[in-house]
């Protein structure tokens, strides 16, 4: 028995193949149902990939998205596909990370939203790029996103 509620969902429950870049990408939401509460969800990405726009070299990073719904939240299925969809893409850290963080405020259109991009060194410099839409709901827990800074190798 299915909820019609999901009858507009076209990734879960189905193969679904990763987009060919993240323009192509659809980002699916569902009805949000606790939308009577304020509380916060956090999707964490420690493998994320990219290309450098210029090499076309690996770009890896630490992704940790938190956010408090309104009345919709991110289906993870479709999340998934459109973070997998930046592995053959060219774009700089500032770009992915902010790119990542509009497209699901579009999609979704949540009370609060932020993300934490940790990128691990290129030329031997990591760039953690962070982006907030605006404060977060009043006694919204928010927990520390838990990445630890970069120390090398010691």
């Amino acid at each position: 028995m299915t909820n019609p509620v999901y009858e507009t969902l076209t990734q879960l429950g189905v193969k679904a193949e990763i987009p060919a870049s993240p323009a192509d990408a659809v980002l699916e939401c569902v009805p949000d149902p606790r939308a009577d509460a304020d509380y916060m969800v956090r999707f964490s990405c420690p493998e994320f990939t990219t290309l450098c726009p210029v090499t076309g070299q690996p770009d890896f990073a630490h992704l940790v998205i938190d956010y408090a719904p309104d009345a919709w939240i991110v289906e993870s299925k479709s999340l998934k596909l459109y973070l997998a969809s930046f592995r053959d893409h060219g774009a700089f850290h500032e770009d992915c990370t902010v790119a990542i963080a509009k497209k699901i405020e579009a999609a979704a259109k949540p009370k609060w939203l932020r993300i934490g991009g940790y990128w691990y060194p290129r030329g031997g410099i990591p760039i953690d790029v962070f982006y907030q839409t605006g404060e977060p709901p009043k006694g919204l827990w928010i927990p520390d996103q838990g990445v630890a800074p970069y120390k090398g190798r010691g």
